[in-house]
């Protein structure tokens, strides 16, 4: 099955309400993988299928270091988390990739490329501004 589109998976939410999940304390990693991989906001946990390789990328990705921060203004606030862009080399494509923490229910967020990504040289999944209204994950 194809990426249908980026997604925050459920279990980030449950996550954060019954304590399994802390961006300040946990390893996160970043697993890339191809269009035939089945990721959407159901996802509950790294998985294998449909995983990519190639070049130096190793089953499971790599650990992505999470940053969390706080925006306040006089009538509103805002709790946004970024992650660190990892990077390979080598030939490597991808359609797509998962954050997640090992273990059950530890699924973070499904992100899709849009289509296929090559590379031969150095192949970076590069997150966006760690701001307030950029950043990966933000909480209003």
């Amino acid at each position: 099955m194809a990426f249908t589109g980026n997604y925050s998976c459920n279990t980030v939410r449950t996550g954060l309400i019954n304590g399994t999940l802390n961006f300040s304390t946990d390893t996160f990693y970043l697993a890339l993988y191809t269009n035939s991989a089945t990721l959407n906001q159901l996802t509950t946990a790294y998985t294998s299928n449909g995983e990519t390789s190639g070049g130096n990328y190793a089953a499971g990705g790599l650990v992505v270091t999470a940053t969390v921060n706080t925006a306040l203004s006089s009538n509103s606030s805002t709790i946004y988390v970024n992650f660190s862009s990892p990077a390979w080399t080598g030939a490597i494509t991808a359609r797509g990739a998962l954050i997640y923490k090992a273990g059950a229910n530890g699924a973070v967020c499904v992100l899709d490329f849009g289509n296929n990504v090559t590379s031969t040289g150095t192949f970076t999944v590069t997150m966006p501004a760690n701001t307030s209204t950029a950043a990966l994950i933000r909480l209003v």
